[in-house]
Protein backbone atom coordinates (compact mmCIF):
# COMPACT_ATOMS: atom_id res chain seq x y z
CA UNK A 1 0.00 0.00 0.00
CA UNK A 2 2.72 2.43 0.14
CA UNK A 3 3.94 2.00 -3.21
CA UNK A 4 2.01 4.25 -4.90
CA UNK A 5 2.70 7.43 -2.05
CA UNK A 6 6.32 6.50 -2.68
CA UNK A 7 6.02 7.07 -6.62
CA UNK A 8 3.92 10.45 -6.26
CA UNK A 9 6.58 11.74 -3.99
CA UNK A 10 9.32 13.03 -6.77
CA UNK A 11 6.61 13.97 -8.76
CA UNK A 12 5.79 16.49 -5.88
CA UNK A 13 9.39 17.70 -5.30
CA UNK A 14 9.37 18.88 -8.80
CA UNK A 15 6.16 20.66 -8.78
CA UNK A 16 7.74 22.46 -5.28
CA UNK A 17 10.90 23.47 -6.96
CA UNK A 18 8.86 26.75 -8.62
CA UNK A 19 7.87 27.60 -4.78
CA UNK A 20 11.49 27.97 -3.69
CA UNK A 21 11.88 30.86 -6.45
CA UNK A 22 12.08 34.28 -5.54
CA UNK A 23 10.06 35.70 -8.34
CA UNK A 24 6.39 36.83 -8.68
CA UNK A 25 4.10 35.03 -10.15
CA UNK A 26 3.75 35.59 -14.11
CA UNK A 27 0.40 33.51 -14.25
CA UNK A 28 -2.70 31.65 -12.53
CA UNK A 29 -0.24 28.47 -13.21
CA UNK A 30 2.47 29.74 -10.53
CA UNK A 31 -0.67 31.42 -7.99
CA UNK A 32 -1.84 27.76 -7.93
CA UNK A 33 1.28 26.88 -5.95
CA UNK A 34 1.44 30.01 -3.70
CA UNK A 35 1.28 33.41 -3.05
CA UNK A 36 4.17 33.81 -0.68
CA UNK A 37 6.30 35.33 -3.46
CA UNK A 38 3.87 38.32 -3.95
CA UNK A 39 3.96 38.66 0.16
CA UNK A 40 6.99 38.61 0.48
CA UNK A 41 7.65 41.25 -1.99
CA UNK A 42 4.82 43.83 -0.46
CA UNK A 43 4.62 42.63 2.71
CA UNK A 44 7.77 45.39 3.54
CA UNK A 45 6.25 48.25 2.31
CA UNK A 46 2.89 47.75 4.23
CA UNK A 47 3.50 49.27 7.88
CA UNK A 48 1.20 49.88 11.19
CA UNK A 49 0.54 53.41 12.10
CA UNK A 50 -0.02 54.54 15.86
CA UNK A 51 -2.24 57.71 16.10
CA UNK A 52 -2.97 60.09 18.85
CA UNK A 53 -5.94 62.74 19.05
CA UNK A 54 -6.77 64.67 21.64
CA UNK A 55 -10.98 64.98 21.41
CA UNK A 56 -12.57 67.66 23.10
CA UNK A 57 -15.55 67.20 24.46
CA UNK A 58 -18.40 69.26 26.04
CA UNK A 59 -21.06 68.08 28.50
CA UNK A 60 -24.19 69.19 27.80
CA UNK A 61 -26.43 70.17 31.13
CA UNK A 62 -29.48 69.10 28.72
CA UNK A 63 -28.44 66.00 26.99
CA UNK A 64 -30.62 63.82 26.07
CA UNK A 65 -33.74 66.29 26.23
CA UNK A 66 -35.48 65.88 23.21
CA UNK A 67 -36.34 69.76 22.89
CA UNK A 68 -33.65 71.44 24.95
CA UNK A 69 -30.60 70.04 23.82
CA UNK A 70 -30.35 71.63 20.02
CA UNK A 71 -30.92 74.90 21.68
CA UNK A 72 -27.52 74.64 23.76
CA UNK A 73 -25.11 72.80 21.98
CA UNK A 74 -21.58 73.52 22.45
CA UNK A 75 -22.18 74.81 26.33
CA UNK A 76 -20.85 72.56 29.15
CA UNK A 77 -17.63 72.54 30.56
CA UNK A 78 -15.22 71.41 28.07
CA UNK A 79 -13.25 68.47 28.26
CA UNK A 80 -9.98 67.15 26.47
CA UNK A 81 -9.71 63.58 26.26
CA UNK A 82 -6.70 61.39 24.53
CA UNK A 83 -7.72 59.13 22.33
CA UNK A 84 -5.49 56.38 20.36
CA UNK A 85 -5.70 55.05 16.90
CA UNK A 86 -4.56 52.15 14.84
CA UNK A 87 -4.17 51.61 11.13
CA UNK A 88 -2.36 51.02 8.39
CA UNK A 89 0.00 52.34 5.90
CA UNK A 90 1.41 51.94 2.17
CA UNK A 91 5.17 53.37 1.32
CA UNK A 92 5.22 54.49 -1.84
CA UNK A 93 8.30 56.51 -1.99
CA UNK A 94 12.08 54.99 -1.05
CA UNK A 95 12.45 58.44 0.98
CA UNK A 96 9.45 58.02 3.85
CA UNK A 97 6.30 58.62 1.78
CA UNK A 98 3.36 56.90 3.43
CA UNK A 99 -0.32 56.63 2.09
CA UNK A 100 -3.05 55.88 4.90
CA UNK A 101 -6.52 57.11 5.30
CA UNK A 102 -7.64 60.09 6.70
CA UNK A 103 -10.41 58.74 9.58
CA UNK A 104 -6.41 57.13 11.02
CA UNK A 105 -4.26 60.20 11.23
CA UNK A 106 -6.24 62.97 10.26
CA UNK A 107 -6.56 64.56 13.67
CA UNK A 108 -3.81 63.06 15.12
CA UNK A 109 -0.96 65.38 17.42
CA UNK A 110 1.15 62.34 17.38
CA UNK A 111 2.11 59.61 14.66
CA UNK A 112 4.08 56.67 15.38
CA UNK A 113 5.08 54.24 12.25
CA UNK A 114 6.15 50.88 12.47
CA UNK A 115 7.74 48.97 9.26
CA UNK A 116 7.30 45.17 9.54
CA UNK A 117 11.39 44.75 10.63
CA UNK A 118 9.97 46.65 13.62
CA UNK A 119 12.01 49.75 12.85
CA UNK A 120 9.64 52.85 14.09
CA UNK A 121 9.96 56.22 12.89
CA UNK A 122 8.00 59.56 13.97
CA UNK A 123 5.59 61.12 11.15
CA UNK A 124 4.11 64.35 10.55
CA UNK A 125 0.96 64.58 7.95
CA UNK A 126 1.95 66.68 4.28
CA UNK A 127 -1.71 66.36 3.02
CA UNK A 128 -5.35 64.71 4.25
CA UNK A 129 -8.62 65.10 2.85
CA UNK A 130 -11.68 64.07 4.63
CA UNK A 131 -13.90 63.99 1.18
CA UNK A 132 -11.40 60.64 0.07
CA UNK A 133 -10.49 59.39 3.26
CA UNK A 134 -6.88 60.10 2.17
CA UNK A 135 -3.28 61.40 3.92
CA UNK A 136 0.28 61.51 2.63
CA UNK A 137 2.47 61.25 5.90
CA UNK A 138 6.34 61.38 5.71
CA UNK A 139 8.47 59.43 7.95
CA UNK A 140 11.13 61.55 9.84
CA UNK A 141 14.57 60.79 9.03
CA UNK A 142 13.93 57.58 6.77
CA UNK A 143 15.67 56.39 3.01
CA UNK A 144 16.01 53.43 1.09
CA UNK A 145 12.38 51.98 2.22
CA UNK A 146 11.06 48.95 0.63
CA UNK A 147 7.91 51.21 -1.90
CA UNK A 148 5.14 49.56 -3.67
CA UNK A 149 4.56 50.75 -7.10
CA UNK A 150 0.81 51.78 -8.51
CA UNK A 151 -1.14 50.02 -11.11
CA UNK A 152 -3.03 52.45 -13.41
CA UNK A 153 -6.33 51.28 -11.94
CA UNK A 154 -8.43 51.69 -14.61
CA UNK A 155 -7.16 48.55 -16.15
CA UNK A 156 -8.44 46.45 -13.43
CA UNK A 157 -11.40 43.70 -14.35
CA UNK A 158 -13.60 42.05 -11.98
CA UNK A 159 -12.22 38.98 -11.12
CA UNK A 160 -8.56 39.37 -10.80
CA UNK A 161 -6.80 37.61 -7.64
CA UNK A 162 -5.92 40.63 -4.82
CA UNK A 163 -4.19 40.46 -1.75
CA UNK A 164 -5.31 42.76 1.49
CA UNK A 165 -2.60 43.39 3.66
CA UNK A 166 -2.75 45.09 6.59
CA UNK A 167 -2.94 45.09 10.74
CA UNK A 168 -6.06 43.99 11.54
CA UNK A 169 -7.36 44.07 15.58
CA UNK A 170 -3.70 45.41 16.37
CA UNK A 171 -2.92 40.93 15.96
CA UNK A 172 0.06 42.25 13.83
CA UNK A 173 0.84 42.20 10.00
CA UNK A 174 -1.84 39.73 8.25
CA UNK A 175 -2.94 39.04 4.41
CA UNK A 176 -5.89 37.77 3.27
CA UNK A 177 -6.57 36.95 -0.63
CA UNK A 178 -9.81 37.11 -2.86
CA UNK A 179 -10.61 38.88 -6.01
CA UNK A 180 -12.24 42.20 -7.20
CA UNK A 181 -15.95 41.33 -6.99
CA UNK A 182 -16.98 44.71 -8.06
CA UNK A 183 -15.53 47.93 -9.67
CA UNK A 184 -16.68 51.88 -9.67
CA UNK A 185 -19.00 50.95 -6.40
CA UNK A 186 -20.26 54.64 -6.17
CA UNK A 187 -23.68 54.66 -4.37
CA UNK A 188 -22.32 53.61 -0.88
CA UNK A 189 -23.11 55.73 1.98
CA UNK A 190 -20.23 56.00 3.41
CA UNK A 191 -19.48 59.59 4.60
CA UNK A 192 -19.38 62.23 2.11
CA UNK A 193 -20.67 60.35 -0.28
CA UNK A 194 -17.65 61.63 -2.78
CA UNK A 195 -16.60 57.74 -2.76
CA UNK A 196 -15.66 55.62 -5.52
CA UNK A 197 -14.34 52.09 -4.83
CA UNK A 198 -13.12 48.90 -6.15
CA UNK A 199 -14.99 46.07 -4.13
CA UNK A 200 -13.47 42.94 -2.58
CA UNK A 201 -13.88 39.87 -1.24
CA UNK A 202 -10.63 39.75 0.73
CA UNK A 203 -11.59 39.78 4.30
CA UNK A 204 -10.35 43.32 5.32
CA UNK A 205 -11.22 43.93 9.14
CA UNK A 206 -10.42 46.98 11.97
CA UNK A 207 -6.78 47.74 11.54
CA UNK A 208 -6.92 47.29 7.64
CA UNK A 209 -7.85 50.74 7.03
CA UNK A 210 -4.89 52.28 5.29
CA UNK A 211 -3.60 49.43 4.13
CA UNK A 212 -2.68 47.75 0.67
CA UNK A 213 -4.97 45.94 -1.51
CA UNK A 214 -2.21 44.42 -4.26
CA UNK A 215 -2.47 42.80 -7.80
CA UNK A 216 -0.81 39.35 -8.36
CA UNK A 217 2.28 41.19 -9.85
CA UNK A 218 2.58 43.00 -5.98
CA UNK A 219 1.50 46.51 -7.43
CA UNK A 220 -0.61 48.63 -5.07
CA UNK A 221 -3.68 48.78 -6.94
CA UNK A 222 -5.96 50.75 -3.96
CA UNK A 223 -6.34 51.57 -0.24
CA UNK A 224 -8.39 49.78 2.03
CA UNK A 225 -10.68 52.23 3.32
CA UNK A 226 -14.20 50.42 4.17
CA UNK A 227 -16.53 47.76 5.16
CA UNK A 228 -19.94 46.59 5.04
CA UNK A 229 -20.71 44.64 8.41
CA UNK A 230 -23.40 43.77 10.47
CA UNK A 231 -20.74 42.78 13.57
CA UNK A 232 -17.86 44.64 13.32
CA UNK A 233 -16.05 41.84 11.14
CA UNK A 234 -15.41 41.25 7.80
CA UNK A 235 -18.82 39.81 5.14
CA UNK A 236 -16.68 39.72 2.43
CA UNK A 237 -17.73 43.14 1.44
CA UNK A 238 -14.57 45.51 1.83
CA UNK A 239 -13.77 48.45 0.11
CA UNK A 240 -10.45 50.00 -1.55
CA UNK A 241 -9.76 53.71 -2.82
CA UNK A 242 -8.41 53.04 -6.39
CA UNK A 243 -4.67 53.77 -7.16
CA UNK A 244 -5.03 56.29 -9.62
CA UNK A 245 -6.42 59.00 -6.99
CA UNK A 246 -3.73 58.05 -4.59
CA UNK A 247 -1.42 58.89 -7.13
CA UNK A 248 -2.61 62.77 -7.56
CA UNK A 249 -3.34 62.97 -4.10
CA UNK A 250 0.24 61.47 -3.85
CA UNK A 251 1.90 63.90 -6.47
CA UNK A 252 -0.10 67.15 -4.60
CA UNK A 253 1.39 66.16 -1.35
CA UNK A 254 5.12 66.35 -3.47
CA UNK A 255 4.28 69.32 -4.74
CA UNK A 256 3.36 70.96 -1.32
CA UNK A 257 -0.01 71.30 -1.84
CA UNK A 258 -1.74 71.84 1.53
CA UNK A 259 -5.56 71.10 0.20
CA UNK A 260 -6.19 68.58 -1.88
CA UNK A 261 -7.50 70.42 -5.40
CA UNK A 262 -9.96 68.75 -7.23
CA UNK A 263 -11.06 69.82 -11.05
CA UNK A 264 -14.32 71.84 -11.22
CA UNK A 265 -17.26 70.62 -13.35
CA UNK A 266 -19.54 72.90 -12.01
CA UNK A 267 -22.40 70.77 -12.89
CA UNK A 268 -25.17 68.85 -11.36
CA UNK A 269 -26.32 65.74 -13.04
CA UNK A 270 -27.88 62.54 -11.87
CA UNK A 271 -27.54 58.70 -13.41
CA UNK A 272 -29.51 57.78 -16.08
CA UNK A 273 -32.21 55.23 -15.34
CA UNK A 274 -34.15 52.82 -17.29
CA UNK A 275 -37.30 55.21 -17.61
CA UNK A 276 -35.22 58.19 -19.10
CA UNK A 277 -33.26 56.06 -21.38
CA UNK A 278 -36.76 54.87 -22.79
CA UNK A 279 -37.97 58.35 -22.82
CA UNK A 280 -34.86 59.84 -24.72
CA UNK A 281 -34.95 56.42 -26.88
CA UNK A 282 -31.81 55.41 -26.03
CA UNK A 283 -31.51 51.44 -26.01
CA UNK A 284 -29.96 51.23 -22.21
CA UNK A 285 -29.43 53.49 -19.14
CA UNK A 286 -25.37 54.57 -19.23
CA UNK A 287 -23.86 57.92 -18.55
CA UNK A 288 -24.88 60.87 -16.64
CA UNK A 289 -27.77 63.45 -17.32
CA UNK A 290 -26.91 66.92 -16.55
CA UNK A 291 -29.26 68.98 -15.22
CA UNK A 292 -27.88 72.69 -13.97
CA UNK A 293 -24.80 74.19 -14.74
CA UNK A 294 -22.52 77.25 -12.91
CA UNK A 295 -22.90 79.92 -15.09
CA UNK A 296 -18.78 79.77 -14.80
CA UNK A 297 -18.56 75.70 -15.54
CA UNK A 298 -15.66 74.75 -17.86
CA UNK A 299 -18.09 72.39 -19.53
CA UNK A 300 -20.48 75.11 -20.42
CA UNK A 301 -18.37 77.07 -21.99
CA UNK A 302 -17.24 73.39 -24.24
CA UNK A 303 -20.94 73.34 -25.18
CA UNK A 304 -22.34 71.20 -23.16
CA UNK A 305 -25.99 72.34 -21.93
CA UNK A 306 -28.77 71.11 -19.73
CA UNK A 307 -30.07 67.68 -20.80
CA UNK A 308 -26.92 66.87 -22.41
CA UNK A 309 -25.78 62.92 -21.15
CA UNK A 310 -21.60 62.64 -20.11
CA UNK A 311 -21.18 58.63 -21.54
CA UNK A 312 -17.14 59.37 -20.88
CA UNK A 313 -14.25 61.36 -19.63
CA UNK A 314 -10.72 60.25 -22.04
CA UNK A 315 -12.32 56.76 -23.02
CA UNK A 316 -13.45 56.31 -19.24
CA UNK A 317 -17.38 55.44 -18.61
CA UNK A 318 -19.16 58.07 -16.22
CA UNK A 319 -22.22 56.35 -15.07
CA UNK A 320 -22.52 58.36 -11.85
CA UNK A 321 -21.61 61.52 -10.71
CA UNK A 322 -19.42 59.68 -8.48
CA UNK A 323 -17.58 58.55 -11.21
CA UNK A 324 -17.81 62.29 -12.85
CA UNK A 325 -16.10 62.99 -9.80
CA UNK A 326 -13.40 60.59 -9.25
CA UNK A 327 -12.22 60.67 -13.11
CA UNK A 328 -11.89 64.46 -12.62
CA UNK A 329 -10.12 64.45 -9.35
CA UNK A 330 -7.85 61.48 -10.49
CA UNK A 331 -6.78 63.35 -13.71
CA UNK A 332 -6.00 66.98 -11.68
CA UNK A 333 -6.22 70.12 -12.17
CA UNK A 334 -4.50 71.91 -15.55
CA UNK A 335 -5.55 68.31 -17.48
CA UNK A 336 -6.57 69.02 -21.20
CA UNK A 337 -9.65 65.57 -21.56
CA UNK A 338 -11.92 64.75 -23.87
CA UNK A 339 -15.40 64.80 -22.71
CA UNK A 340 -17.83 62.40 -25.14
CA UNK A 341 -21.20 62.95 -24.13
CA UNK A 342 -24.99 62.89 -26.08
CA UNK A 343 -26.71 65.82 -27.50
CA UNK A 344 -29.96 65.54 -29.08
CA UNK A 345 -29.72 62.13 -29.77
CA UNK A 346 -26.18 62.71 -31.24
CA UNK A 347 -22.83 61.74 -30.04
CA UNK A 348 -20.04 64.35 -30.04
CA UNK A 349 -16.35 65.03 -28.06
CA UNK A 350 -15.88 68.17 -26.56
CA UNK A 351 -12.42 68.77 -24.80
CA UNK A 352 -12.43 70.34 -21.91
CA UNK A 353 -9.13 72.29 -19.65
CA UNK A 354 -10.02 70.93 -16.10
CA UNK A 355 -9.50 74.23 -13.85
CA UNK A 356 -9.63 74.85 -10.52
CA UNK A 357 -13.36 76.07 -9.11
CA UNK A 358 -12.37 80.38 -9.39
CA UNK A 359 -12.26 82.10 -5.89
CA UNK A 360 -14.38 85.14 -7.43
CA UNK A 361 -15.70 87.15 -6.43
CA UNK A 362 -13.51 87.94 -3.50
CA UNK A 363 -15.35 85.85 -0.57
CA UNK A 364 -15.09 88.83 2.14
CA UNK A 365 -14.82 86.10 5.19
CA UNK A 366 -16.01 87.26 8.59
CA UNK A 367 -16.86 86.72 12.26
CA UNK A 368 -19.26 88.53 13.57
CA UNK A 369 -18.02 90.25 17.43
CA UNK A 370 -19.47 89.99 20.75
CA UNK A 371 -21.42 93.91 19.14
CA UNK A 372 -23.75 91.28 17.22
CA UNK A 373 -26.68 89.46 18.12
CA UNK A 374 -25.04 86.26 15.98
CA UNK A 375 -22.08 86.69 17.57
CA UNK A 376 -19.66 83.76 16.78
CA UNK A 377 -21.14 83.44 13.58
CA UNK A 378 -18.31 82.92 10.59
CA UNK A 379 -19.72 84.22 7.16
CA UNK A 380 -18.42 84.36 3.37
CA UNK A 381 -20.13 85.33 -0.05
CA UNK A 382 -20.17 82.75 -1.91
CA UNK A 383 -18.28 81.77 -4.99
CA UNK A 384 -17.27 78.51 -6.81
CA UNK A 385 -14.21 78.03 -4.35
CA UNK A 386 -16.68 78.20 -1.26
CA UNK A 387 -19.62 76.44 -2.66
CA UNK A 388 -16.95 73.60 -3.11
CA UNK A 389 -15.52 73.83 -0.03
CA UNK A 390 -18.93 73.95 1.70
CA UNK A 391 -20.89 71.09 -0.55
CA UNK A 392 -23.00 73.46 -1.87
CA UNK A 393 -25.36 72.58 -4.68
CA UNK A 394 -24.61 74.15 -8.32
CA UNK A 395 -27.83 76.49 -8.08
CA UNK A 396 -26.42 78.45 -4.85
CA UNK A 397 -23.98 80.36 -6.56
CA UNK A 398 -24.75 83.29 -4.73
CA UNK A 399 -25.33 85.29 -1.62
CA UNK A 400 -23.89 84.07 1.79
CA UNK A 401 -22.95 81.05 3.80
CA UNK A 402 -22.19 80.27 7.41
CA UNK A 403 -18.96 79.00 7.38
CA UNK A 404 -18.62 78.75 11.02
CA UNK A 405 -20.93 79.12 14.59
CA UNK A 406 -19.80 79.84 17.90
CA UNK A 407 -21.69 80.97 21.05
CA UNK A 408 -24.88 82.41 20.36
CA UNK A 409 -24.53 81.59 16.58
CA UNK A 410 -25.08 77.55 17.44
CA UNK A 411 -27.05 78.03 20.26
CA UNK A 412 -29.85 79.62 18.15
CA UNK A 413 -29.83 76.98 15.61
CA UNK A 414 -27.43 77.86 13.17
CA UNK A 415 -24.55 75.36 11.27
CA UNK A 416 -22.28 75.66 9.19
CA UNK A 417 -23.56 75.07 5.23
CA UNK A 418 -26.49 77.59 5.86
CA UNK A 419 -27.10 79.94 3.54
CA UNK A 420 -28.78 82.85 5.15
CA UNK A 421 -31.70 84.20 3.00
CA UNK A 422 -33.44 87.31 5.39
CA UNK A 423 -32.38 88.45 8.88
CA UNK A 424 -35.79 89.83 9.91
CA UNK A 425 -38.10 90.10 6.92
CA UNK A 426 -34.30 91.79 5.26
CA UNK A 427 -32.35 90.14 2.99
CA UNK A 428 -28.78 89.08 3.20
CA UNK A 429 -26.54 89.42 0.18
CA UNK A 430 -23.32 90.08 1.09
CA UNK A 431 -21.34 89.29 4.74
CA UNK A 432 -21.75 93.12 5.41
CA UNK A 433 -25.50 92.65 5.40
CA UNK A 434 -25.32 89.95 7.54
CA UNK A 435 -23.45 92.46 10.27
CA UNK A 436 -25.02 95.43 10.16
CA UNK A 437 -28.25 93.50 10.38
CA UNK A 438 -27.43 91.44 13.32
CA UNK A 439 -26.77 94.71 15.40
CA UNK A 440 -28.69 94.51 18.43
CA UNK A 441 -31.76 96.65 18.33
CA UNK A 442 -34.50 94.70 19.73
CA UNK A 443 -35.76 91.61 21.28
CA UNK A 444 -37.11 89.15 18.73
CA UNK A 445 -35.68 88.02 16.45
CA UNK A 446 -36.15 86.04 12.79
CA UNK A 447 -33.46 83.95 10.87
CA UNK A 448 -34.59 82.29 7.18
CA UNK A 449 -31.99 79.97 6.00
CA UNK A 450 -31.59 77.65 3.02
CA UNK A 451 -30.55 74.35 4.64
CA UNK A 452 -30.38 70.94 2.77
CA UNK A 453 -32.48 72.44 -0.47
CA UNK A 454 -35.03 73.58 2.53
CA UNK A 455 -36.05 76.61 3.84
CA UNK A 456 -35.72 76.77 7.58
CA UNK A 457 -37.07 79.50 9.95
CA UNK A 458 -35.01 79.93 13.01
CA UNK A 459 -37.04 81.87 15.81
CA UNK A 460 -35.60 83.69 19.11
CA UNK A 461 -35.74 86.27 21.59
CA UNK A 462 -33.04 87.97 23.81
Amino acid sequence: MLRPYLLVLPVLAALGAPLMAQTVPQSVTDLSMSFAPVVRQSAPAVVNIYATVVVERRENPFAGDPFFEQFFQGMGRSTPRVENALGSGVIVAADGIVVSNYHVVGNATEIRVELSDRREYRAHVLLADKDSDLAVLQLEGASDLPALPLRNSDELEVGELVLAIGNPFGVGQTVSSGIISGLGRSTLALDSGRGYFIQTDAAINPGNSGGALVDVAGRLIGINTAILTRGGGSNGIGFAIPANLVQNFVDQAVAGETRFQRPWAGVQGQAMDAAMAEAMGLPRPEGVVLSDFHPESPLLAAGLVVGDVVLAIDGEPTDSPQEVMFRLASLGIGKEVTVHYLHEGDELDATVTLIAPPDTPARDARTLGGDSVLHGLSVSRINPAVAAEMDLPVAVNDGVVVTGAEGLAARVGLRPGDVLVTINDSAVTTPEDAELLSAPNQRRWTVEVLREGRRVMLRFRL
